[in-house]
């Protein structure tokens, strides 16, 4: 046992200031952020809730696992900003349900690949990665030209989010979103969401 230790352990007031010391920087870490609140959970300027064929693309990505491999957080350190742009902020993301910030990247963090690549460059990446990145571990996801989306669905999804977690869809976005995505593919449901991502702050600079 180390010297420091002994002293706190037999000193029983000291222990007791050390405890109340580590209690309240606890607490200050939980309470201070909630003075902030409207920073963290307003939209910043620019940020829409997703167009149907967006929101679509987003809901594939989180069901064939991209997040696995990507994230979408950039931190603030100049070796994360001079590569991927500028860092990530929380108005960005509060229309994201779930989030899909990540914590690995065994590719790429994609929170500024919007508008970066052409549709054409994202379609032939994701038909055979390879292609376009001869060095790429990326699996190819052929099935996406394939697979057409279903409108009702679609608009099923956004009016759970509207009801359920607050996303200020109107009624009217909700209805014309079957005719907008029916008989589109997922190949172009994720390259709209792919070409979005991290957009808006670009947009307002």
């Amino acid at each position: 046992m180390s010297k420091g230790h002994e002293v706190v352990e037999k000193n029983v007031g000291l222990m007791a200031v050390l405890i109340i010391a580590v209690l309240s920087v606890a607490g200050l870490v939980q309470i201070v952020p909630l003075f902030f609140a409207a920073e963290t959970t307003e939209p910043m300027e620019g940020v829409e809730p997703y167009a149907p064929l967006e929101f679509a693309g987003r809901d594939i990505y989180v069901r064939e696992g991209c997040y696995n491999c990507h994230s979408q957080m950039i931190r603030p350190f100049r070796a994360e900003t001079e590569r991927y742009g500028h860092y990530s902020l929380a108005g960005e993301f509060v229309y994201d349900r779930p989030f899909q910030w990540g914590s690995k990247r065994t590719g790429p963090d994609l929170a500024r690949v919007g508008d970066r690549y052409s549709d054409l460059w994202h379609e032939i990446h994701l038909l055979n990665p390879r292609d376009v990145l001869p060095d790429s571990n990326m699996p190819a996801y052929p099935w996406l030209a394939e697979r057409t989306l279903d409108g009702d669905d679609v608009a099923r999804r956004m009016r759970a989010q509207q009801r359920w977690l607050g996303v200020p869809y109107t009624d009217e976005q909700i209805q014309g979103a079957a005719a907008e995505v029916d008989g589109k593919t997922e190949m172009e449901a994720i390259i709209a969401y792919l070409q979005g991502l991290g957009t808006a702050i670009e947009h307002t600079r």
